[in-house]
């Protein structure tokens, strides 16, 4: 079979020439094999040494006669190995069961006769010719570079990992501009590379692809709600708190600040939430509105002889009997005086005590009090007057009927402060008789307008 193979691999080409009478005969090996001076004959040229990345998508190269393969890194080959060729070259030992004949090169056991060995071999002490580990001795020519790799008969100098030959020289391979192996970005180094990952990911324990990292269980970095996002997080904050500047930590938020209406009162800023206090003399309500307090029903301080008058923000004590001399009471806050009393003839026949409050800065014009006889004469005429407490013009009494009229407030009043008015009704009839009566209007103003 090794016959028939070489004879098929070399060509003679042989020429007479008839003026020297010698003959010059030409070798030519077909396609794979190359003509090898020393042994006289056509040798295989092994392609996965000597062509730079002979197989690609990570195949590996088997040398064979007249050409190479390029099958998967798991393939198993079983070749017949000759010292005519190299079988494989190293990218492709992996998997390789070897048959290995019989040497030709072996010579018979003669102590006494020297031998002659090929190119690559060297005799031994057994008088057989054995292959010289050119790596193990020193004696090839590889670069610093390169690895040596020690074949029968000759050695071959390879890349180490990571590197690739061009030309005589090993260069690197860039495996970053190969199909994507990382899943986010690849970082080329010397002879190999390694992946890294953008922010908020971390490489997974193939080292190649990227996972997200859930910072909220990791170490969760918010002072408060911690929301894991694909590749980052998000903080948020508690009700009445708010993300600061940082995007990390929460602020109270001071509601107190975002409007001056939040309280009818004043509002105080408490970490979280914010609370409502109101006035003395007040109480809350509904958590915002301030509510007058009716100090008459809860706690009445006045004496006996008196009545509790409550008012916007507080109440006042006032006598049960308000009559002055010479006016006598005759029924609740209402005094008469007698017409025995020669002093009365030149006095209103009654006064009529009366109390009312209002809040502080009342929107004006605006209508208060309503006053009205309770008593009609016939053919009679009532007129109506502020007989005194309106010095400084806040009120305005409108007559609406003819036994009525209704006092108005034209100016705004700012508590607390107490306003006495007197408003006085005058009856005359058509005999000439005249007679009046005084109503004593108590107005408390309160501190607040509300």
């Amino acid at each position: 079979m090794l016959t028939a193979m070489f004879l098929a691999a070399l060509i003679l080409i042989t020429v007479h020439s008839q003026e020297t009478e010698e003959t010059i005969t030409y070798t030519q090996c077909t396609d794979g094999y190359e003509w090898d001076p020393v042994r006289q004959r056509c040798k295989d040229i092994d392609e996965c040494e000597i062509v730079p990345d002979a197989c690609k998508g990570g195949m590996k190269c088997v040398n064979h006669y007249g050409g190479y393969l390029c099958l998967p890194r798991t393939a198993q080959i079983i070749v017949n190995e000759r010292e005519e060729a190299a079988a494989e070259s190293t990218s492709g030992r992996n998997n390789v069961i070897r048959r290995t004949p019989a040497d030709p090169h072996r010579a018979p056991p003669n102590p006494t006769h020297q031998i002659q060995c090929a190119a690559g071999y060297e005799q031994s002490d057994h008088n057989v010719c054995q292959d010289i580990d050119e790596c193990a001795t020193g004696t090839h020519n590889c670069r610093a570079d390169q690895v040596c790799v020690n074949l029968r008969g000759s050695f071959s100098c390879q890349c180490p990992p990571g590197y690739q030959k061009r030309g005589d020289q090993c260069v690197d391979i860039d495996e970053c501009t190969l199909p994507p192996y990382c899943h986010h970005r690849c970082v080329n180094t010397p002879g190999s590379y390694y992946c890294q990952c953008n922010a908020g990911f971390q490489l997974a324990s193939n080292n190649h692809t990227c996972v997200d990292i859930n910072e909220c269980d990791a170490n969760n970095p918010c002072a408060q709600q911690c929301y894991n996002i694909l590749g980052s997080f998000i903080c948020q904050c508690n009700p009445g708190f708010e993300l600061s500047s940082d995007r990390i930590n929460c602020e109270d938020t001071d509601e107190c600040r975002t409007s001056s209406y939040i309280c009818q009162y004043q509002c105080v800023n408490e970490p979280g939430k914010f609370s409502c206090v109101c006035p003395e003399g007040y109480q809350v309500v509904g958590s915002r509105t301030c509510q007058d307090i009716n100090e008459c029903e809860t706690t009445n301080e006045c004496r006996e002889d008196e009545i509790c008058w409550n008012y916007h923000g507080g109440f006042r004590c006032y006598p049960r009997n308000p009559c002055q001399e010479p006016y006598v009471l005759t029924s609740e806050n209402r005094c008469v005086c007698p017409v025995s009393n020669t002093i009365c003839r030149e006095l209103p026949y009654s006064v009529v005590y009366k109390y009312m409050s209002i809040r502080s800065d009342r929107t004006v014009p605006s209508d208060i009090f309503q006053i009205q006889a309770t008593t009609i004469y016939p053919n009679t005429i009532n007129t109506f007057r502020i007989k005194s407490g309106n010095e400084n013009g806040e009120f305005y009494l409108r007559q609406t009927s003819a036994v009525s009229a209704m006092l108005v407030l034209v100016k705004s009043l700012s508590g607390p402060r107490e306003h006495i008015v007197d408003l006085e009704m005058l009856t005359v009839n058509s005999l000439n008789y005249r007679t009046s009566s005084v109503l004593r209007l108590t107005i408390i103003v309160g501190p607040y307008a509300f």
